[in-house]
């Protein structure tokens, strides 16, 4: 019983960047147990997709270009090493939640390969509101727009690893969604978000004075926004789909970025 209770850590690493990013890495496995794996290092592949897109960011201003520029920048290289994969699901599951219809026709709707009205509206907002707010910690410097950018990158797959926990079904019998719901211990997921929030924290102290207080906000605001979120598509859709994990990640890096926007902190 042991043995198959086990998290490979190798597999699931590889799980966690074969899936989550255009990394070449290649998953190996794809049983339940490297998606336990998998979702529980879902952050550090984050990190990894932040670390990127804040030092592009950071490169640009000390280049000389506008922090308007820079952010722009580090907006879109998350979504290059994703495919646009979360951005795809936002827009899926504006269009699922926006249409009010029932659970399965919603869910029919998410599957359509076009995109309604309320995925482009949606999608918009959405990246107009991190741009800014990367402007904005842009102007402030350097470090802190990369912070931002790392911290936000970090909460958005942090948010995945909360979504996989023990509890949350599936809506789907098929897909990405089923393949991870429900594989993520609360305990390892607990465990997960306190070392997150530990290094945002540390993060911030190298910053300067109240950036370690800044990202442990926008840590504990970003998932505060998901839950609401995920509580409401579990509402309407009866659990998780690949799409509500997208959705959920671009909701979580939103609210850090945001957070790291308000200069009154």
């Amino acid at each position: 019983m042991a043995a198959t209770s086990a998290t490979p850590w190798p597999d699931g690493l590889r799980f966690a960047f074969g899936t989550l990013t255009v990394f070449p890495v290649k998953v190996t496995r794809w049983d339940r147990e490297a998606a336990r794996g998998g979702m529980l290092s879902a952050p550090l592949a984050g990190l990894a997709v932040g670390v990127c897109a804040g030092a592009v960011g950071a490169l640009l201003v000390a280049l000389g270009a506008s922090a308007l520029v820079a952010a722009v920048a580090a907006v879109a290289v998350p979504a290059v090493l994703t495919r646009g994969l979360h951005l795809d699901g936002l827009a899926d599951t504006a269009d699922g939640l926006g249409s009010g219809k029932p659970a399965e026709d919603a869910l029919r709707i998410m599957k359509q390969s076009d995109i309604g009205p309320f995925g482009v509206i949606t999608l918009v907002l959405v990246l107009l509101g991190q741009v800014a707010a990367l402007a904005q910690a842009y102007g402030d410097g350097w470090a802190r727009g990369a912070l931002a950018a790392v911290v936000a990158a970090t909460v958005a797959r942090l948010a995945l690893t909360l979504a996989a926990v023990e509890g949350v079904p599936a809506a789907r019998p098929e897909g990405l969604g089923a393949a991870v719901a429900g594989v993520v211990p609360k305990v390892g997921a607990t465990v997960v978000t306190f070392a997150v929030m530990l290094l945002a924290a540390g993060a911030g102290a190298l910053v300067g004075p109240g950036d370690s207080l800044r990202a442990l906000l926008a840590v504990v605001v970003a998932e505060a926004a998901t839950d609401g979120l995920l509580r409401h598509c579990r509402r309407r859709f009866g659990g998780v789909t690949g799409d509500v994990f997208g959705a959920l990640a671009e909701t979580a890096a939103t609210a850090a970025l945001v957070v790291f926007s308000l200069g009154s902190l």
